[in-house]
């Protein structure tokens, strides 16, 4: 099982986690309840957290392959949400 996590710095983690969750639940099992949230995509799993500070996500999936799609996933679309803080890109940390 590979395995990735990173964190965005920022006041609205809590919503942006909301965003996510709400969008992928359209199309996969997701959701979210107080400060934590999982989206479950067939290629892959993401865990999400959030507080007054930041957003933090941690992925598995079964594959290098896998695992980067989970990524461009989950970045593609908080890059759109977080427009206005002008996020380019995550800074993922891979397990060893």
């Amino acid at each position: 099982m590979q395995k990735s996590q990173t964190q965005f710095i920022t006041e609205k983690g809590a919503r942006y986690m909301g965003q996510l969750c709400k969008h992928f639940a359209h199309k996969i099992d997701a959701g979210f309840d107080g400060n934590h949230g999982y989206a479950n995509f067939p290629f892959g799993t993401a865990k999400l957290r959030a507080d007054e500070n930041q957003l933090e996500i941690a992925i598995e999936a079964e594959d290098d392959a896998a695992l980067n799609r989970t990524k461009d996933v989950i970045e593609s679309h908080l890059v759109r949400f977080a427009f206005r803080e002008e996020l380019e890109k995550l800074d993922w940390r891979d397990a060893a």
